[in-house]
């Protein structure tokens, strides 16, 4: 199991790359233009991204700064958010490198954040989710770029199992 979260952590960075480099072609106003996804622009849907990822690591490991909610703006500017972004994928694949069998299998409670309800569940799942809200979001970030008329992105997890970092973790 742990491997399968390693593989994850290294394509959440690998995907996280794609985007931020299809999102480094965008203008200043591309970047802040609302497009009609949840969180609105370019800019909010990649700060939403970081803000959430750090309320769940703080949640996982009890340290980090978390933001008090999940529109938060960690930074407005394009290359300071795209250094936290990276700066937060390594600290995920750390995090999951360190984990063994038995924490996998663990529980862990939290607070929510929209509701103040207290959380008690398995770390797995909660894995599972972190990794499928980054995918859900960069999806939503795939479509800021078509409707801004850029070029798709490929995000696929099989094209990053493909490459030659991927086939480390196939």
């Amino acid at each position: 199991m742990r491997q399968h979260f390693m593989m994850l952590a290294a394509y959440n960075a690998w995907a996280n790359g794609r985007v931020y480099d299809a999102a480094a072609a965008l203008t200043e106003e591309e970047f802040c233009r609302d497009t009609g996804a949840f969180f609105k622009s370019m800019m909010g849907t990649l700060n939403h991204l970081v803000a959430a990822d750090r309320i769940w690591m703080k949640r996982f490991t009890g340290q980090g700064d978390a933001p008090a909610a999940l529109d938060t703006i960690i930074s407005a500017d394009f290359t300071k958010l795209r250094a936290v972004r990276e700066a937060e994928d390594k600290r995920i694949f750390a995090w999951i490198d360190g984990l063994d069998a038995k924490a996998l299998a663990g529980r862990f409670s939290y607070m929510t954040v929209s509701d103040m309800r207290t959380i008690s569940q398995r770390l797995a799942p909660a894995l599972d989710h972190l990794f499928n809200h980054q995918t859900h979001h960069r999806g939503q970030a795939h479509m800021i770029l078509t409707v801004l008329g850029k070029p798709s992105v490929q995000l696929d997890l099989i094209a990053f199992q493909r490459t030659e970092e991927g086939r480390a973790y196939a």
